[in-house]
């Protein structure tokens, strides 16, 4: 395998149809992370004074490295390709990949996340392991899900339930992660997607749930874009309604991300550059809203969208460029299929080696934000 193809030194010909939206959505969604890292819970105003210019990595000498968003689109993958979509064995590979994931010390794991995990190394299922929270991780693992099954609005549903339940119970984060999933398919299903087009379908969707106050959210965004208002101007404007100081940015609540992920996907739709500065301009979470809004504009966009320098200066192993496409292949195929396979893995010694390099750059920006620039 041509590893050019991977960096972004030459196209992506040799995709397939079916290739190109769900390794697009994996690469999107990685480059989105890598980008958003560093800029996490800084202020607006501290992050311009950090960093300058928002146009490249800035984690680890220009280079960028992903969170655990990253690999938990990846994980969902696998299960995807392991199950073929039939949910007990999708939810019992997720639930075996979790598991193992931890156990590799990731840096970062949400607090509802960890809960979860440990609940399933000590004997719950993944059906019973999720804990009472509205967190936004099961927004990182829908985008497949609806690209490969929001032609099956039943499916789409049972599938996004199971992944957010395995780790989150609380309602507010399975109506947001089908938002999440609604807006992949729709991107890579149409062109232009109109905020309209999208809320009468998210209504259909949402139609068995309490989606009052989110579709409420949604309702704003129609009236936002109309105005022809910006992400972060949306976004600081749904902070403060919330009675938070705007310069906080986007939270981790689903009700917070997901609606900034809409608006920002919905202005830019193709445009990966334009959506992922956009969005992480806006503060806040923004490794895993970058993720999401990557994951969403790459699979629309497809590979070739994302921009060549980002792909190039993307620094990952085990989990490469090359190994990503992979994943997107074997996904693809299974897709198309409907048959089953084992997915590719990586091994765990070269996850615990990666994770002690990526633990240290953390804790470096952690030390550096407690020096000037204030």
């Amino acid at each position: 395998m041509d590893e050019d193809k991977i960096t972004g030194l030459s196209g992506f010909e040799n995709l397939t149809i079916p290739e190109r939206p769900l390794v697009g959505c994996l690469l999107g969604t990685a480059v989105g992370d890598a980008f958003g890292l560093p800029f996490e819970n800084l202020s607006r105003r501290r992050a311009r004074r950090m960093f300058g210019n928002t146009d490249n990595y800035h984690f680890l000498f220009g280079k960028g490295m992903v969170s655990d968003d990253t690999e938990h689109a990846c994980m969902t993958a696998q299960a995807l390709i392991f199950s073929g979509g039939e949910p007990e064995k999708f939810i019992r590979k997720l639930s075996r990949e979790l598991r193992f994931w931890l156990l590799g010390l990731p840096a970062g794991v949400g607090y509802a996340t960890l809960r979860a995990v440990l609940k399933l190394w000590i004997g719950f299922s993944g059906e019973n392991s999720g804990v009472f929270s509205a967190g936004n991780g099961p927004a990182v693992r829908s985008p497949l899900i609806g690209i490969c099954f929001g032609q099956d609005k039943d499916k789409m549903r049972e599938l996004v339930r199971c992944s957010t339940r395995i780790t989150h119970s609380d309602p507010k984060a399975e109506i947001g992660a089908l938002a999440v999933a609604l807006g992949a398919h729709m991107a890579v299903r149409q062109k232009e997607v109109s905020p309209i087009c999208y809320y009468d379908k998210l209504q259909d969707i949402l139609v068995e749930e309490d989606a009052h106050e989110f579709l409420t959210y949604m309702e704003r965004i129609i009236v936002s874009i109309g105005k022809g208002e910006t992400t972060e101007s949306f976004a600081a404007s749904l902070t403060a309604s919330e009675g938070a100081a705007p310069s906080q940015g986007v939270s981790g609540y689903m009700y917070h991300t997901v609606p900034a992920v809409i608006h920002c996907w919905l202005r830019h739709q193709r445009d990966f550059r334009g959506a992922v500065t956009e969005i992480v301009r806006c503060g806040g979470d923004t490794d895993t809203t970058a993720a999401i809004v990557g994951g969403i504009t790459g699979a629309a966009a497809g590979p070739e969208g994302i921009p060549r320098d980002w792909l190039t200066s993307l620094w990952e192993w085990p989990r490469t460029k090359q190994w990503i496409r992979e994943l997107g292949h074997q996904l693809a195929e299974v897709c198309e299929s409907g048959s089953p396979r084992i997915p590719v893995d990586v091994p765990f010694h070269s996850v615990l080696m990666r994770n002690v390099l990526f633990l240290t750059v953390v804790l470096f920006h952690g030390l550096r934000r407690l020096l000037p620039p204030y």
